[in-house]
């Protein structure tokens, strides 16, 4: 019979049927050589006993001799002799015993049978019992059979309860396996773990986590394209009146006018794009976290971002930093980081401040970015977070997406975000605290430096 051996129901049930047939099998040998023990030590005794009453030196008559000519009774073959070595009896027997006499038990071959014989020597005599082995051994055979033979009718009915028990035990990994097979492309519901075996509930739960990476991933290009869709109709409408109207100006100046409008339409479709790629990207990736030194992180950003301030004036800065490790993502820390500072540059007036601050406590780094712009109002602090959302009133210009990637950074790496009024430049102050990954850190002040 061919096993799949890719089947674990195929080699449970090989396996256990070929187990029980080995052990019945072994069972039955055991059996016979016990039988063949016992009777070995029974017709021995038996002999021996037959051989000391003959010894006695009593006249022997044709009486004695039991057997008849069937080679294939279990009598005993008896043989007498004198000291000259006249033999003055002999049983009726096919058997032919050579002519000769070994003190005791001994096995003797004669014309291709082997007997059991056991002699004994008197002043008067020699008498020889023989017995046929085959005697022997076909009773043996039958008190085997005798204790087999029920192990022969119960191992079918075992086998049976097997096939039946290992077909059961697995009977809900086929369930799983039809849910799955019936599944749609676009069901990710959790696979039932009902009934599961222990051995398979880990492998399904794991299932069940992919698939919720997966619907978060789905999820997530959804938003994705709903949300390109949405915000790019009105840039692309933009985009497509300003190109009429640079092909519609009549002199240089309104050319001129109209390309500048062009390219800043374009930037900020440009800008959107960028941002719409970013969040999509933020929300599916999957979160593969490392020491990293968020110090550094708010240095490299600072020099990163120093440009634009110069541009509008701003004094950019860190207003003090401890050194600071947190358990993240460098490359989505520093997009966190270069929104943050992005945003308070955007909506800070021209000739404001924005510092940076870096703190290690014993609950967790903390990341403070604080503006002197005109901040928000308590009661849109939450609604920024929604994307494409925008301040009423904000003369800005902007996606509306910058606070809902930093917000979907910060949930990632498990960090609290938190939007406040600054105390000391009088706008936006925005924390972000990180836990605590290991012990705070000794303070390292430096001085604030000016963009």
């Amino acid at each position: 019979m061919k096993v799949d051996t890719h089947s674990l129901r195929g080699r449970l049930l090989w396996f256990l049927l070929a187990a029980i047939t080995m052990a019945a099998l072994a069972q039955a040998m055991i059996a016979y050589r016990s039988a063949l023990n016992d009777a070995d030590q029974i017709f021995d005794y038996h002999m021996q006993q037959m051989a000391l009453a003959l010894r006695s030196g009593a006249p022997l008559a044709n009486s004695i001799a039991g057997p008849s000519a069937d080679p294939g009774n279990d009598e005993m073959v008896v043989q007498v002799w004198t000291p000259d070595g006249i033999q003055v009896f002999r049983s009726i027997s096919r058997a032919e015993l050579p002519q000769r006499a070994v003190l005791g038990f001994s096995n003797v071959k004669a014309k291709g049978t082997t007997y059991r014989v056991f002699s004994v020597q008197t002043s008067n005599q020699t008498v020889q019992i023989a017995q046929d082995m085959a005697v022997r051994k076909r009773m043996a055979g039958a008190l085997a059979l005798r204790t087999v033979g029920p192990i022969a009718l119960m191992a079918p009915m075992l086998m049976l309860v097997v096939w039946w028990v290992v077909s059961g035990s697995l009977a809900p990994v086929a369930r799983v396996r039809r849910q799955v097979a019936s599944r749609q492309a676009d069901d990710l519901s959790p696979v039932s773990e009902a009934d599961l075996p222990d051995e398979v509930k880990p492998l399904v739960q794991e299932l069940n986590l992919l698939f919720g990476r997966v619907r978060t991933a789905f999820d997530a290009q959804q938003h994705f394209v709903a949300d390109a869709a949405h915000e790019l109709r009105s840039p692309l409408a933009a985009l497509k009146l300003q190109v009429l109207s640079l092909d519609r100006a009549e002199d240089d100046a309104s050319r001129k006018v109209a390309i500048g409008r062009l390219t800043a339409g374009i930037e900020r479709a440009t800008r959107l794009v960028e941002q719409l790629l970013v969040l999509a990207r933020q929300e599916a990736a999957e979160a593969k976290l490392e020491p990293v030194s968020l110090t550094d992180l708010a240095k490299r950003t600072l020099a990163d971002m120093v440009g634009p301030a110069q541009a509008r004036a701003i004094d950019l800065g860190l207003h003090d930093v401890e050194d600071a490790t947190v358990q993240g993502q460098s490359d989505a820390l520093l997009v966190l980081l270069r929104n943050l500072i992005d945003n308070a540059i955007k909506y800070t007036p021209s000739g404001g401040t924005v510092d940076v601050s870096v703190r290690s406590t014993d609950s967790g780094a903390v990341l403070v970015v604080e503006d002197s712009g005109p901040g928000i109002s308590p009661e849109e602090r939450e609604r920024v977070f929604s994307r494409f959302y925008r301040v009423p009133g904000s003369t800005a210009t902007g996606s509306g997406l910058g606070l809902a990637i930093i917000k979907a950074i910060a949930e990632r790496h498990g960090a609290t975000l938190a939007l406040d009024k600054s105390e000391r430049l009088g706008g936006l102050l925005v924390q972000v605290t990180f836990p605590a990954t290991a012990p705070a850190a000794p303070k390292v002040t430096l001085a604030k430096s000016a963009a």
